[in-house]
């Protein structure tokens, strides 16, 4: 990332949490895009949460996904920022919730069943996955998904731009905003 989209996508994610009482910043990190993803967010020392429950194995600790209640002014979070943009390592979103009940709400997401009913999980944190998804959703998908949330944020396609999801009546809207640089 250059130096100017270094400063501006942290700012962009903090403008909104910051302009509202209440709302806080959160990421989900998906750890099998990135070995270095587990270790980068238990080294940030924000509040966090695995998505998967249970004991599990290091290995799949490793791999899991991972939401974190972020500061995006920290020192810490704009160098994870830094090192995550452009790689498809998360979602961004804004709530009024707290950790424990985002985690619950995002785990009803993480698996599906395909045409023939086999399960499979579903990746929704991944912003490829996202950004695609999103705007196929009907009215009740989104109402669901969004339930608690404020705004998704992810990166876009040609990582130039941070895309903002929200919902606009029935349906959903995507802002398009720009990073510097």
């Amino acid at each position: 990332m250059s130096p100017p989209r270094r400063t501006e996508l942290p700012r962009l994610l903090q403008a909104e949490a910051a302009h509202r009482p209440g709302l806080h910043l959160y990421g989900i990190f998906d750890g099998a895009r990135d070995p270095r993803i587990h270790r980068r967010v238990l080294d940030s020392r924000f509040p966090q949460a695995c998505l998967y429950a249970g004991k599990l194995p290091l290995p799949l600790l490793e791999v899991a996904p991972y939401l974190v209640r972020l500061d995006a002014m920290h020192p810490l979070a704009v160098s994870l920022l830094d090192e995550a943009w452009g790689r498809s390592w998360g979602i961004f979103f804004t709530s009024t919730q707290g950790l424990e009940p985002l985690r619950r709400h995002f785990r009803k997401f993480l698996k599906v069943r395909d045409e023939r009913g086999k399960t499979l999980v579903f990746r929704y944190y991944d912003p490829r996955v996202l950004r695609v998804w999103l705007p196929t959703c009907n009215a009740a998908e989104l109402d669901l998904f969004f339930e608690g949330i404020h705004r998704f944020h992810a990166e876009s396609e040609a990582v130039d731009a941070l895309l903002a999801f929200s919902r606009e009546g029935a349906g959903l809207a995507c802002e398009t905003l720009r990073l510097a640089g």
